[in-house]
């Protein structure tokens, strides 16, 4: 097994917030926050990357698109350097902080965390914060099954709506690996469901209109009480393995605005 020697990132560096995506609000105009955490690497202390920075701005955009009536605002994560780093789970302690930096600067509003690859074990992590009403996870990367190792926690769940969604053709991400937390997950909190992107890879490019749908159907949902969609209702609702191998069907959304994308 190959060891690794990790080296905490330079103390002058902090994770950030950075500029709302979408357009600003005063935190008097805020009714709910989505915090998104992007993908990472497994060992690094190089600076976050500006490219999984980038790929998270678009579904930050349609999120705020769709929640701009009841003053949603979004702010991809800067993270203090790209790796997860073991035991130290840097993301993740990265992904709590902006939690608290959103109340600080907010107040008193619902969060929703949205994050992809380590991003979404990250938002997964840090759900305990008692402002976070609900997490989705797409394409999360899940340690592999050590009996030697505790094993990924859920019990920070409990009382939130958690939705995973996983392309079955992902090569980075084990979409096995996430149906087996999900089950876990499903178990600690009924208010647990995980869709399967039949064919479709890491970056859910193939169905990425069905995929940003589900996202602002799920999350309006959950910080504004808004009716979901049948299929989000009916994944919730049932038990597993139904509920966690949900398949995201093409053209999802399309009567609110969605359009399928290949």
């Amino acid at each position: 097994m190959a060891h690794f020697a990790l080296v905490a990132p330079p103390a002058a560096r902090r994770p950030r917030l950075g500029r709302p995506v979408g357009g600003s609000r005063t935190s008097a105009a805020v009714g709910g926050v989505v915090l998104l955490l992007p993908d990472g690497e497994p060992v690094s202390t190089r600076r976050a990357s500006a490219r999984a920075h980038s790929a998270m701005v678009p579904l930050g955009r349609a999120l705020v698109r769709a929640g701009r009536s009841e003053g949603l605002v979004a702010h991809v994560v800067r993270y203090r350097a790209r790796g997860w780093n073991g035991a130290d789970a840097d993301l993740a302690a990265d992904a709590s902080w902006a939690v608290a930096e959103a109340v600080r600067l907010y107040g008193d509003v619902p969060v929703c965390l949205v994050g992809h690859g380590m991003g979404a074990r990250a938002a997964l992590r840090a759900a305990g914060h008692p402002a976070v009403c609900a997490v989705l996870a797409l394409a999360p990367w899940m340690p592999e099954e050590d009996v030697a190792a505790e094993p990924e926690p859920v019990r920070q769940l409990v009382g939130r709506r958690v939705l995973l969604a996983h392309g079955t053709n992902d090569a980075r991400t084990d979409p096995e690996l996430s149906f087996r937390f999900a089950e876990r997950a499903k178990k600690a909190n009924r208010d647990t469901c995980r869709f399967e992107v039949h064919s479709d890879g890491h970056a859910l490019r193939q169905y990425a209109a069905e995929v940003r749908a589900l996202a602002a159907d799920f999350v309006l949902g959950a910080l504004f009480s808004r009716p979901v969609a049948r299929p989000v209702a009916d994944a919730m609702a049932a038990p597993p393995p139904l509920g966690l191998r949900m398949p995201l069907a093409a053209g999802f959304g399309s009567s609110r605005g969605g359009s399928r994308r290949r």
